[in-house]
């Protein structure tokens, strides 16, 4: 089965991206490279499916967050706010649905709207544009 992008998409929450004809963890190996070529160092990985199915004993779809983090506009950003750390690393979420894995990334730009700090606008378009450019390369 060949893979593809479906779709990217921007809301008011995230960005989104959905795998078709791609594995999980093929897909999961992706993002990390993908993030990786935007400077995104993945500092945490939560397995979902697996801590609910130890702790709870409830089954979940394969659902993994990755918790993203880029050095550089975090120093900028923690620079302006040291309240920031509140939203970081940027979470970005991996699950299955029926249409293939999708690939969800909070929007940095909540960071502004959080701290009412504009002067954070200019770190979080550029976290923006680097998660969208890591999302949009899954489909090479």
């Amino acid at each position: 089965m060949r893979e593809r992008l479906d779709d990217m998409a921007h809301d008011a929450h995230g960005i989104t991206a959905t795998l078709t004809g791609t594995p999980f963890a093929e897909a999961a190996e992706k993002v990390r490279t993908a993030l990786a070529g935007q400077g995104f160092g993945v500092l945490t990985e939560i397995d979902l499916t697996a801590t609910l199915r130890t702790k709870l004993g409830v089954e979940l779809e394969e659902y993994l967050v990755l918790g993203a983090c880029n050095p550089a506009i975090a120093h900028r950003a923690l620079e302006v706010d040291r309240r920031i750390g509140l939203l970081l690393p940027c979470n970005v979420v991996l699950r299955a649905v029926p249409e293939g894995v999708l690939v969800e990334a909070m929007d940095p730009q909540l960071m502004v709207q959080f701290t009412g700090r504009p002067e954070l606008a200019a770190a979080a378009d550029e976290a923006a544009a680097r998660l969208r450019a890591a999302l949009a390369s899954l489909a090479d």
